[in-house]
């Protein structure tokens, strides 16, 4: 059975619905500079898993970020999970690695069976499949071609892209994924909407 993501947790409320639907990650966006409209601040993040349930594994999302920044919210013990969104290079990801031990997702905005297989090659414990996008690095509520994923990748992989209350089973059936990522989709007016998380959460789980 796949994982469930819930990403961009903005609000207290969010937290407080999570623990109860009880996913099985969600997300932290967190940035040096004002650039997402899902972002919070470190001091914020560090409350949110306070009161986060511990089953709950909190993920940080972080695009193109300098390594210090991500180091001390590691060491900090902020979060489980580095997700890696932007442009960042094997380079950058056994840097990384070297200064701290939390598990990375490596972010890959996928146009080709080709791509997704030179993505295995990075020094990351997870990929994240995405959709491409020209003028933003995700959360765009598009899905891409799932045909083109491998049938067999050697790392565990997050299903991101477009996935709703519609098609998250056949997302799940068709593709196996590790884990299928939400953030859009499971919200109403621009915030995260518990009726829509506990619709996900309880297709995911029939499958």
């Amino acid at each position: 059975m796949s994982k469930i993501k819930i990403c961009g947790m903005m609000h207290k409320a969010d937290i407080e619905a999570v623990n109860e639907l009880r996913p099985d990650f969600v997300g932290f966006i967190m940035s040096t500079q004002q650039k997402f409209r899902r972002q919070i601040s470190v001091d914020k993040a560090e409350k949110f898993r306070a009161i986060l349930k511990p089953s709950i594994k909190a993920v940080g999302v972080f695009v193109d970020e300098p390594l210090d920044f991500i180091e001390e919210i590691c060491e900090n013990d902020i979060i489980d999970l580095i997700q890696l969104h932007g442009a960042e290079d094997d380079d950058y990801i056994l840097e990384l690695s070297r200064r701290v031990k939390t598990p990375i997702i490596k972010a890959v905005h996928v146009s080709t069976t080709e791509q997704i297989l030179e993505a295995q090659k990075l020094h990351c414990q997870y990929l994240l499949l995405d959709t491409a996008y020209t003028d933003k690095v995700g959360g765009g509520g598009k899905s891409f071609n799932w045909d083109i994923i491998p049938e067999k990748l050697q790392k565990p992989f997050f299903l991101a892209g477009g996935i709703n209350a519609d098609n998250i089973a056949d997302a799940v059936n068709t593709v196996n994924p590790y884990s299928i990522d939400l953030s859009s989709s499971v919200e109403t007016d621009g915030q995260k909407d518990k009726s829509k998380i506990k619709e996900v959460i309880e297709k995911v789980r029939r499958v």
